[in-house]
């Protein structure tokens, strides 16, 4: 690690797990993400944390109730059709249905759903994410699904799913709600994320002071601000402010309320940064 990244830090920000096992398995893990710097660990903690109930929840929680179903999935219960009484309290029926021929799972028979439900501290889900997590650890996606239920596997899926969404980029801005939406697609629980994010990085001794800022784009416009302009649409995040995201943008802004002339200033990013 680059900085004194010490067991008693993890003990204090985790204390619901056994912190020298998952200490250990941190100081072989995440230096090889380059997960390495103190505003970078602490981003890591406090968004695992935050979805593991502290490091202690490692299987994804399908027990619902019928009436849960009709409310959190009406797609696949209520709108379909699809009597949720006969699903209630029956987590593996449930995943089956939830996660039928999707992320290269098979049908609802196939029993995809819930060999490939999510596990680790950031819950990985899907046959195809399975996979190519497998393939990093020269292990089947079968294999995976029990390996990232072990404080080793756990943090190595993790820190292998914040690589792939270059999540390092936006610790280094302290940027913590593009972290939240890199993570869950938007920004649940955001208050909580941020409480513990604080408190992370005053524990690892850094400090809370968001450098982020952003200077107005339009058509013509390249950089970073453009990047995340992109990202946030939606789009191909090549940096380059074309045709194409000014009709996106103007989209956005015009569904919004706002005035619709595909310049994205700090009332536009203000918003669509944080929405």
């Amino acid at each position: 690690m680059q900085f004194d990244f010490k067991l008693e830090q993890v003990a204090y920000l985790l204390p619901r797990i056994n912190a020298e096992v998952w200490y250990n398995a941190m100081q072989r893990v995440l230096p090889k993400w380059n997960i390495n710097t103190v505003d970078r660990v602490a981003g890591f903690i406090a968004q695992t944390s935050h979805e593991s109930a502290g490091y202690s929840v490692l299987t994804e929680n399908l027990n619902y109730s019928a009436d849960a179903l009709n409310k959190i999935f009406p797609k696949y219960f209520k709108r379909a059709g699809r009597d949720a009484d006969k699903y209630h309290r029956q987590p593996e029926k449930i995943a089956n249905v939830i996660y039928a021929n999707r992320m290269d799972n098979g049908d609802i028979d196939s029993g995809d759903g819930w060999h490939f439900r999510g596990g680790g501290i950031l819950q990985l889900t899907g046959r195809y994410n399975y996979t190519q997590f497998g393939k990093v650890e020269e292990m089947s996606a079968s294999e995976a699904t029990d390996f990232v239920r072990t404080p080793l596997g756990a943090l190595a899926s993790a820190c292998w799913f914040w690589d792939t969404n270059n999540i390092n980029r936006y610790c280094d801005t302290q940027d913590i709600v593009t972290m939240t939406k890199r993570i869950n697609g938007g920004t649940i629980g955001l208050a909580d994320r941020k409480k513990h994010y604080a408190h992370a990085l005053e524990v690892l001794g850094g400090h809370y002071s968001p450098s982020v800022s952003y200077e107005t784009v339009r058509v013509g416009s390249q950089g970073p601000t453009v990047v995340k302009l992109q990202e946030e649409l939606g789009l191909n995040a090549d940096g380059i402010f074309g045709k194409g995201t000014e009709a996106k943008l103007k989209g956005w802004q015009s569904l919004r309320g706002l005035t619709a002339d595909g310049i994205a200033g700090p009332q536009t990013l203000g918003i669509l940064f944080n929405d």
